[in-house]
């Protein structure tokens, strides 16, 4: 390479700061030194950075283009480093967690923002599932941590704790489904027409038969597809009504609902987290 880190980093200095003097000042070198360096640069590159006909420097039309360029190459440099440093204190490779659909969507996107700014490092993945499914993910050591609608028991050897967050879960059926039209709906109602269920891949057949019709799926968005179409009627955490069903389904007004549930973080206690899901444990805990 023909510039150095130290070139570059001084280049987008003097950019910010308007003048050699001052950026001189900001790095702790001399005028001559980074006046030198600049100069350096533009013999290395083979084009004119600054304008230095005016009273101060200013950049040229190639250096505007350029300095976008090194801005990129100091920040991919400094991603480096912060990687290398959070793998040598020991820093785990890959941080999965399995969430279930009722960890509402605004949330889910604040933790990904704060995961790519503070772990550059990580290899991040994320599982879908639920209920038995988030348990079972994490029992087996396939997910690290589990974000789930709360149970009121857990395995001995999986830890839980409690969201701050809840999520609201509705009634709905599809604009083409017979309920869609009643103002109110009862649980009679329900038991005419067709249930899309949710339903795990752990607990598979083992659940009672029900008395009335049903579908099942093991996530909420196969449901969600379901009763869009008018198969039958579902319940569906509102945030995933709101983004991907609006224009499709229909609130059912039936007593009792919706209903809101609590949000769990549940883990191992058999494998300790590393320094990543530690983190994340907490702040999702005690945020």
């Amino acid at each position: 390479m023909r510039h150095s880190l130290e070139s570059l980093a001084a280049f987008a200095q003097v950019a910010s700061e308007g003048s050699f003097s001052a950026a001189a000042r900001k790095l702790g070198k001399s005028q001559s030194t980074i006046s030198e360096t600049i100069a350096n640069l533009e013999v290395d590159l083979n084009v004119a950075l600054f304008d230095r006909s005016q009273r101060q420097p200013s950049l040229t039309a190639a250096g505007k283009v350029l300095l976008g360029q090194a801005l990129q190459v100091l920040a991919a440099n400094d991603r480096l480093n912060r990687s290398a440093s959070q793998l040598s204190e020991g820093l785990e490779p890959r941080l999965t967690v399995v969430l279930s659909d009722t960890f509402q969507s605004r949330t889910f996107e604040a933790m990904l923002s704060q995961i790519d700014a503070r772990y550059p490092a990580l290899r991040f993945e994320c599982l879908i599932a639920e209920y038995e499914d988030v348990v079972a993910l994490v029992q087996q050591g396939r997910a690290h941590v589990g974000l789930m609608a709360a149970q009121e028991s857990y395995p001995p050897d999986v830890a839980h704790a409690c969201l701050a967050e809840r999520s609201e879960i509705v009634l709905c059926v599809g604009r083409s489904h017979p309920l869609a039209t009643l103002p109110s709906v009862t649980a009679d109602h329900l038991k005419t027409e067709r249930e899309l269920r949710l339903s795990t891949y752990e607990l598979d057949d083992k659940e009672a038969t029900p008395a009335h019709s049903t579908w099942s799926a093991p996530g909420y968005l196969m449901l969600l597809e379901m009763a869009s179409l008018g198969f039958g009627w579902t319940e569906l955490p509102r945030w995933m009504i709101q983004r991907f069903g609006r224009d499709q389904l229909v609130e059912l007004k039936v007593p009792g609902w919706p209903r809101h549930i609590h949000v769990d973080a549940v883990w191992s206690t058999r494998r300790a987290l590393g320094p990543a899901g530690a983190w994340l444990l907490e702040s999702l805990t005690q945020g």
